[in-house]
């Protein structure tokens, strides 16, 4: 293979990934798992989790944790695809102070993991409706209602959820119906109450 068509051919899979590909992503284009290595070793690109690699001369993004978690179970299966979500997508909106240490993603509920779960990851198991995701910079990630209703459920303090739903209605991630909805619902504020405690 000439060098100049595989730089093509991964930076055509990696544009809409942040940089980022999958060695399944790699094989299927025709570039074989010998010669990512070769790659890897003369720095062209860079390995993160197990499967999951970087072009090195595509700019590195601040989101760019996020999309590998997403990426790496896709490694085996290519309809498998992580989506942020929980704690992780939170912080990805600015919605309220969390501050994870490691990235949440949330995987179909018949998805069993027969390897090692990278360090940095933490695995949920969910069925996600195409209204529960939007994709942001080729990230998909809950949308700020379904994650409220993730972390509450998962048992994140009331005093974080109630700040997370004020953070979203301020900065416009939920609209007023939903910021007053996901209140009532959850932490059983009068809804009426709920929307005039914030400033307009």
């Amino acid at each position: 293979m000439l060098e100049q068509s595989w730089q093509q051919i991964l930076f055509a899979i990696a544009e809409e990934q942040l940089g980022y590909f999958t060695a399944a992503q790699a094989k299927a284009a025709g570039v074989h798992q010998v010669r990512l290595v070769q790659l890897a070793k003369s720095s062209d690109i860079e390995r993160f989790s197990r499967g999951v690699y970087r072009l090195t001369r595509y700019p590195l993004s601040p989101l760019g944790q996020y999309m590998e978690a997403t990426l790496w179970p896709q490694v085996r299966r290519p309809d498998a695809r992580g989506t942020l979500s929980h704690e992780s997508a939170l912080a990805f909106y600015h919605l309220s102070d969390v501050s994870p240490a490691k990235v949440h993603i949330t995987i179909p509920v018949g998805f069993r993991v027969r390897r090692a779960v990278p360090q940095h990851v933490v695995l949920h198991y969910a069925e996600l409706e195409d209204t529960d995701v939007r994709v942001v910079e080729g990230i998909p990630v809950t949308t700020p209602v379904r994650t409220i209703h993730d972390v509450h459920a998962d048992h994140l303090g009331a005093a974080l959820v109630r700040q997370a739903i004020d953070d979203g209605r301020r900065n416009g991630e939920l609209t007023y119906d939903e910021a007053d909805l996901l209140s009532h619902e959850l932490l059983g504020a009068d809804r009426h109450r709920a929307r005039a405690r914030l400033p307009r």
